[in-house]
């Protein structure tokens, strides 16, 4: 009669520890990846808005043939500029329902004569300061 001992089955602790040291591997690798994703989500909304912001303008144009001024800013698509010039043919519904701000929480900025361009409309990113870089380089009209 043989006496049968039970085999015990598991893994070693250089098996675990291989398998810890892909997972650390695989994690390094795919962690960037995924924690760039919101600045690009925000990056797409800028672009939207902007994208948006400058057919409003485009249409402020066609009806009172010039752009607003710096001075009255984007809210002139939202409300009858009071300023000199004032719009002749401004649309009494406006040209946006509200302003939006951008994804970082601050508002559109707006150049008349622009920089980039006859106008610009820009954000300032996620540092919140005209002339950012990277991922958080200022979202404009002249970037669409």
């Amino acid at each position: 009669m043989s006496i049968r001992v039970p085999s015990q089955r598991g893994f070693t602790l250089l098996e675990l520890m291989v398998v810890v040291v892909i997972l650390g591997i695989l994690a390094a690798l795919v962690v960037p990846k995924v924690m760039s994703r919101p600045d690009e989500a925000r990056a797409a909304a800028s672009r939207q808005d902007v994208a948006s912001l400058m057919q409003a303008l485009q249409l402020y144009r066609l009806d009172n043939q010039r752009y607003p001024t710096t001075e009255q800013g984007l809210q002139a698509l939202v409300r009858r500029p009071e300023s000199e010039p004032v719009p002749p043919n401004w649309n009494p519904e406006g040209y946006v329902g509200r302003l939006p701000r951008d994804p970082w929480g601050q508002p559109y900025q707006y150049l008349n004569p622009g920089v980039h361009g006859e106008i610009d409309v820009y954000g300032l990113g996620a540092d919140g300061a005209p002339g950012g870089e990277g991922n958080d380089a200022d979202p404009g009209s002249w970037t669409l």
